[in-house]
């Protein structure tokens, strides 16, 4: 189990990030083209009792795109991940740090599955459904060593059907000096999941939420 300690940023202008990520020196780390589709479809019980308390069950399969249209395909992986809010798995006996509310603070436990349409089979069985699926095109990215205050610091950019975000993801300190440099301030950041901000985007356009997918897909 690790703690993930991270934020969103709305991105207008994904040019002009790409250039201010570029003027940072910040590399892809991923594999092909660097950019990688995500389908996601989380879990819970037919009441929401993951969700009311904090808590996600998640199988997400990611596919990375070719760096061209002839270039060599890399297989897709599955991951099973779990999010729990940091004070349910350790239950502090201090008050929380005021600064941490600014991010969103999850502990995580992540791990590879072979199987995921068995995996989810299973978890039908046991009561839990698959209630909401979720798309994206995710970039990781990470900045020279060179820069030490950006160490353990993942840059990821994604593109989703409801607009273009970049989660930052790392050390609080890291967070903050990397959002400053892409021209933001702490009170641009965003700490709702894709979930809330695809419903609160269907409020805005008096859609009927169901899915966050791209148009065409299934």
């Amino acid at each position: 189990m690790s703690r993930e300690t991270e934020i969103k940023l709305p991105i207008r202008d994904p040019k002009s990030l790409l250039r201010h990520l570029k003027r940072l020196g910040a590399k892809s780390i991923s594999l092909g083209s660097g950019r990688v589709h995500e389908m996601n479809l989380i879990f819970d019980t037919p009441d929401g009792g993951l969700a009311k308390h904090g808590q996600l069950l998640r199988i997400r399969t990611e596919t990375p795109e070719p760096a061209s249209p002839k270039g060599r395909k890399h297989p897709s992986r599955s991951l099973l991940t779990f999010k729990n809010p940091p004070d349910a798995a350790t239950p502090a006996k201090q008050p929380s740090d005021p600064t941490n509310r600014r991010y969103k603070i999850r502990e995580e436990t992540e791990l590879p599955i072979t199987e995921p349409a068995t995996l989810q089979k299973i978890f039908e069985g046991l009561g839990l459904r698959g209630w909401f699926r979720y798309e994206k095109f995710r970039t990781t990215y990470q900045l020279p060593a060179r820069l030490k205050w950006a160490a353990n610091l993942l840059i990821e950019l994604d593109e989703t059907p409801i607009g273009t975000f970049v989660e930052l993801e790392g050390p609080a300190p890291a967070i903050d000096r990397a959002a400053a440099e892409l021209g933001f301030r702490p009170a641009d950041y965003v700490l709702k999941n894709y979930l809330v901000l695809y419903i609160e985007d269907c409020r805005k356009r008096s859609v009927q939420p169901a899915n966050m997918l791209f148009p065409g897909s299934k």
